[in-house]
């Protein structure tokens, strides 16, 4: 039986280079990105294997809507691979309250969410598997970077 496979931040980067992967194994993706549109490639090579979908995930109310049609559809996650996040860099003092705010929403609040709406499904199912990516910039510090990698350091420890 083919897994299914739920990867966030799938349009860029490693959850691109994962979801193409995944694909090429011959198993099923759901690709979640904030604009599906740059996954339109993939949809085209891969139309039985991939259901793409908008998710913002610092948006409680798609997360569950993305959670709840992979179920619809599928009747299962096998994998959840918290994989988006982003970073901004300057100097710590020079940061709004909002900048620091989406850090650690983003990229420390947003997986656990969608964690808590996964793990329901896979409690039912009796499996799963959940990967929870980070940084190496939780655990090594870099000039201008200190609000991201306090957010992943948050997800490490």
């Amino acid at each position: 039986m083919k897994k299914v496979w739920f990867i966030t931040g799938s349009s860029s980067g490693l959850g691109r280079i994962l979801t193409e992967a995944i694909l090429l194994k011959g198993e099923i993706v759901v690709a979640t990105a904030r604009t599906p549109s740059k996954l339109q490639d993939l949809i085209n090579k891969y139309q039985e294997q991939i259901l793409v979908l908008e998710l913002d995930v610092t948006n409680q109310g798609q997360i569950q809507k993305a959670v709840s049609d992979t179920i619809s559809k599928f009747g299962r996650i096998d994998v959840l691979v918290n994989n988006a996040g982003f970073g901004i860099t300057g100097a710590t003092e020079a940061f709004t309250n909002e900048q620091v705010q989406s850090q650690f929403i983003a990229n420390l609040l947003a997986p656990v969410e969608i964690c808590r709406a996964v793990l329901p499904y896979m409690r039912k199912q009796k499996s799963g598997r959940i990967l929870n990516l980070s940084s190496v910039g939780g655990l090594v510090a870099s000039i201008g970077l200190s609000i991201y990698q306090s957010a992943w350091a948050s997800v490490r420890h």
